[in-house]
């Protein structure tokens, strides 16, 4: 082989890698396909007086207020949507009204549920901060918990709740009774249906189950019957992380709006990434610091009836809102 033909092998190599490299990014880095949420404001510092944070875990917004897990204080904070500070409720403990480390929140039909970390429970409490129903104890068998990190309500009133180190979800009928569960207890796995670390759970307008699979940096569904139906976050959502488009580096919250669109909290990329319910990529904002607009570790989403979204800020000890930019 002549120097001419090696040197013009090389560059055919060279092409062809670059191809494929293109191929690559294209298929697996998908381009926002909506514009840009636009910063609105934000509240909250680190401290234990009223409207400060240590630690802010998860959020939920009913009407007109928003409610935010204050988890080391111990306490629920509410908020109206502009960030005043409204009232709390709950002190560090373990009886009824106290919390171990409250985590991802949801509301359904004027009560607030509460995932407590520490506590292994689902707590529930009307809006008014009376502590209401218990769900759960510590363990691992049925209607147990170990760490539960996130809850949702069905339309039916069943409980679905991420048991974060027994790598499932369960659910439970409103009366608590085991009704089923997904990923097998106790083991780790990144194939459809198994979980690394399930952080939270959403359901869609259809009833379907969202479910934030943590570790494995994706989201997985399954449908109202229980049956799996599709997973993204990255190549395959085989638990590999990175910064791009569609791809997570830690899903620590998800949340679903009236349209059926599901909002992720992308940790250690600092941002909340937007999907259209069967899983395409819409847009992604935020960016990491501790300036406007930017978060220190996006750790819990929630989005309200006119679309506007809240973030809980881990780091910064704070929570964002944000809105829909005109098209």
């Amino acid at each position: 082989m002549t120097l001419t033909s090696v040197l013009k092998f090389g560059r055919n190599i060279v092409v062809i890698l670059a191809i494929l490299a293109v191929a690559g990014w294209l298929a697996f880095v998908p381009s926002a396909v909506e514009p840009p949420y636009m910063f609105v404001a934000a509240w909250g510092e680190k401290g234990s007086a009223p409207g400060q944070f240590n630690d802010p875990t998860g959020i939920a917004v009913a009407g007109d207020e928003v409610f935010v897990s204050d988890s080391r204080n111990g306490r629920i904070q509410v908020f109206d949507r502009d960030g005043r500070f409204k009232r709390q409720f709950g002190t560090p403990g373990r009886g009824l009204g106290q919390l171990g480390r409250p985590m991802n929140l949801a509301i359904r039909a004027g009560e607030l549920y509460v995932a407590e970390y520490f506590n292994d429970r689902i707590q529930v409490f009307g809006l008014d901060g009376r502590a209401r129903r218990v769900f759960g104890k510590s363990g691992s068998g049925r209607g147990e918990f170990n760490a539960p990190g996130g809850v949702a309500v069905a339309p039916d009133g069943d409980l679905l709740v991420a048991d974060f180190y027994n790598q499932r979800i369960q659910q439970l009928g409103s009366d608590g009774r085991f009704v089923r569960q997904w990923g097998t207890t106790g083991k780790i796995g990144i194939r459809a249906g198994e979980f690394n670390y399930p952080t939270d759970v959403a359901v869609g307008a259809e009833g379907s189950l969202y479910v934030a699979d943590g570790y494995n940096d994706r989201i997985q569904e399954f449908g109202a019957d229980g049956a799996f139906l599709r997973k993204w976050g990255g190549p395959f959502a085989m638990n590999l992380f990175g910064p791009f488009n569609g791809w997570f580096a830690t899903v620590t919250g998800i949340a679903t709006d009236s349209a059926g669109n599901v909002f992720a909290a992308d940790f250690y990329n600092n941002r909340v990434q937007k999907y259209s319910a069967s899983g395409k990529f819409l847009v992604g904002f935020g960016a990491r610091g501790s300036g406007p607009g930017q978060f220190d570790h996006a750790i819990a989403v929630a989005v309200s009836g006119d679309g506007t979204v809240f973030a809980a800020d881990f780091g910064n000890n704070r929570i964002e809102k944000w809105r829909p930019a005109e098209r």
